[in-house]
């Protein structure tokens, strides 16, 4: 049934299902560490320690995979944790990837200098320049064309099914930052794309009260899912039982809670688009983006993350972000309260001096669920004091 339904109901019930012994509609969070074998090697059900697989969370790795229409999903202790191990997997030292200009700075950070130093080499470039990904691949050398669309901050939108196609030309692995989007909004295997990747911390958890990391593997892929999850045994960087059944939860709503997101996102960047402190708005779902109609393609929705820039320059963008009452000061994003945030000094405070750099103008938006009204109240309010 969750093959063929739709995906409201396949976030609610894939791996889901209730528990059969007691008939329990939620399955049991299972927190146990090691489990009884009947005799030397007869694990019941394939589980033998916690490390190498726990019920609760395969069942979110199932749910992952149902989302995003993949045959593998993995679930992580953390978004950089699921990079690193897919990374860890493909790459040995002289290979070279492709990443893009605009992505979250961990991830940068991970690539230029833990990976750099193990003699990986990269080249940044602009992702929604296809010419540009083109002429930066290596062939033979590049292993990995590393996409985020919508980019992060400054919501750059990259053609998946394009970018598959060249990956494929090249023999490249092409990974897709899915965080921003959501599997709700956006389908990269659908798309061509090879890996998705997520920090579901975000908007898969959508409450701001987990932090966790997953993979999704396209069909053709299982070599490489089965690589990668013998490297996630070895090294060990798994979600805790309670981490996957919060995260669980959390996607149960995704769906809805994605469209408020991008209704109430939409609001505020209108606004924003018309007031006269604010250079520019950055949001795929505003006409005016050069990424829109791409995005309408691509998207069912554009999301909650919009970045704006600040006519005043740096000091107008810190004092905007201190200013805001209900979006709080933090960093991450995707939860249903709404966030600012400063990525110059904060997410993106590793990529100073590299091509990566944010503007010390921009600042960030995770727009949340609460009444659109008392956003823009907000919103109105800090840039009064500006």
């Amino acid at each position: 049934m969750h093959d063929h339904a739709r995906f409201d109901t396949r976030a609610i019930h894939a791996g889901q299902e209730f528990d059969p012994t007691t008939g329990a509609v939620i399955p049991p969070v299972y927190l146990t560490s090691t489990y009884v074998q009947d005799g030397i090697g007869g694990l019941r059900g394939g589980y033998e320690y916690s490390r190498g697989g726990n019920p609760t969370r395969t069942a979110l790795e199932t749910q992952l995979a149902a989302l995003e229409g993949g045959i593998v999903g993995l679930s992580f202790a953390s978004g950089l944790a699921a990079e690193d191990a897919l990374l860890r997997t493909i790459l040995l030292p002289g290979d070279h990837v492709v990443i893009g200009n605009d992505v979250y700075g961990g991830t940068h950070r991970l690539i230029r200098r833990i990976f750099g130093a193990w003699g990986v080499k990269h080249t940044t470039v602009d992702t929604s320049d296809l010419d540009a990904v083109r002429e930066a691949i290596e062939l033979g050398t590049t292993k990995v064309l590393w996409v985020e669309t919508p980019s992060n901050p400054l919501m750059k939108i990259s053609d998946i099914a394009a970018l598959a196609e060249l990956g494929d030309e090249a023999g490249v692995l092409v990974v897709v930052d899915n965080t921003f989007a959501s599997p709700a909004l956006q389908q990269p295997i659908a798309l061509g794309a090879g890996v998705v990747v997520h920090s579901t911390t975000k908007y898969l958890g959508g409450h701001s009260d987990v932090v966790g990391g997953g993979l999704v593997f396209a069909s053709g892929r299982h070599e490489l899912a089965e690589q990668v999850t013998f490297t996630q045994f070895a090294a060990g960087a798994v979600s805790s039982p309670f981490d996957a059944f919060l995260t669980s939860r959390g996607i149960k709503t995704l769906g809805v809670r994605m469209q408020r997101h991008s209704q109430n996102a939409l609001a505020i960047a209108r606004r924003l688009e018309e007031h006269a402190g604010i250079a520019r708005v950055f949001y795929p779902g505003l006409e005016s983006h050069p990424g829109h109609a791409l995005a309408a393609r691509q998207m069912s929705g554009f999301g909650g993350m919009l970045s704006i820039e600040l006519a005043g320059g740096g000091e107008a963008a810190r004092r905007f972000a201190e200013s805001t009452t209900l979006f709080q000061l933090a960093e991450s994003l995707g939860g249903v309260e709404s966030l600012v945030n400063y990525p110059s000094e904060m997410t993106h405070a590793s990529v100073k001096g590299t091509e990566a750099e944010v503007p010390e103008s921009v600042v960030r938006l995770s727009v949340g669920i609460e009444d659109v009204d008392d956003l823009l109240a907000d919103i109105d309010e800090a840039l009064a004091r500006l």
